[in-house]
């Protein structure tokens, strides 16, 4: 089965219009000139490599309330170098966070540095070319209303999967990134266990015509989240090299803001 990314997504240094409600905690006695807080993460859809390196250099927000000119940087917490890999069935790390003035913020510009490697199953590291354009950034069109005193939290989900193209017979291996973007606490999830371990399952979410994966750890454990309220469909293939029999479970609930717990599926041969 040929996956596809939920929702819309956003090539690299393309420019896609994303229109996401924020997770907003209210406060009482918030004061109109207040800054509002945001915070951006990094996580990852799976993929068949040992490590996918990624060098992050500089997140950059546009306000357009800010009277500097508009870009404001944020600080991050380690620029350099992030595995993917490491940020995937939900998991996610905090890249850094800043005091934006409340207001409409209309863009998010991700720029990556030149030490991008990928790990191959045999272990080789190979450098990841990038496109000129990456000079400029990866940029994602926003439409956001900032609350003053709110703190907002937007997360950038790099499709490692789909990032990475190899080019012919050549041994290169190119970065296009390929990112969604969506607020922590928006929509909700679905969570579950996959066994055995030996059958070698990749994991489909299906509603209507959008496909999310995932792939499940050690243990079987798998988790979508960021997924519009909808019912879906959970689709557990074997690898077919392992004599498993893939499996299915039908109408799995997510409504706002709550994890759905599936049942533990167990392949057979």
């Amino acid at each position: 089965m040929k996956l596809k990314h939920l929702g819309r997504v956003l090539p690299f240094a393309g420019i896609v219009m994303l229109v996401f409600t924020l997770n907003a905690c209210k406060k009482s006695g918030v004061v109109s000139n207040q800054p509002s807080k945001m915070n951006i993460y990094l996580t990852d859809a799976p993929a068949a490599y040992k490590a996918v390196w990624v060098d992050i250099q500089q997140v950059m927000v546009k306000s357009d309330a800010d009277s500097a000119g508009g870009w404001v940087e944020v600080p991050l917490l380690k620029p350099g170098m992030y595995n993917l890999l490491n940020f995937r069935n939900g998991e996610d790390t905090l890249l850094g966070g800043v005091d934006l003035p409340a207001g409409k913020v209309s863009q998010i510009r991700l720029i990556l540095g030149d030490t991008n490697q990928v790990v191959l199953e045999d272990g080789s590291i190979v450098d990841l070319k990038t496109p000129s354009a990456q000079q400029s950034g990866l940029k994602l069109n926003v439409d956001a209303e900032l609350q003053p005193g709110i703190p907002y939290a937007l997360v950038l989900d790099f499709d490692a999967a789909r990032s990475i193209v190899k080019a012919g017979n050549s041994g290169q291996y190119i970065l296009k990134p390929v990112i969604r973007a969506f607020a922590k606490a928006a929509g909700g999830g679905i969570q579950g266990v996959v066994l055995p371990d030996s059958a070698n399952a990749q994991i489909s979410a299906i509603s209507g015509t959008d496909t999310l994966g995932a792939l499940p750890d050690a243990t079987g454990a798998y988790k979508f989240w960021g997924l519009p309220a909808n019912n879906y469909t959970l689709i557990f293939a074997a690898d077919s090299t392992t004599g498993y029999h893939s499996d299915t479970v039908n109408n799995v609930a997510v409504t706002v803001g709550n994890i759905t717990t599936v049942d533990t599926v167990r392949l057979t041969h």
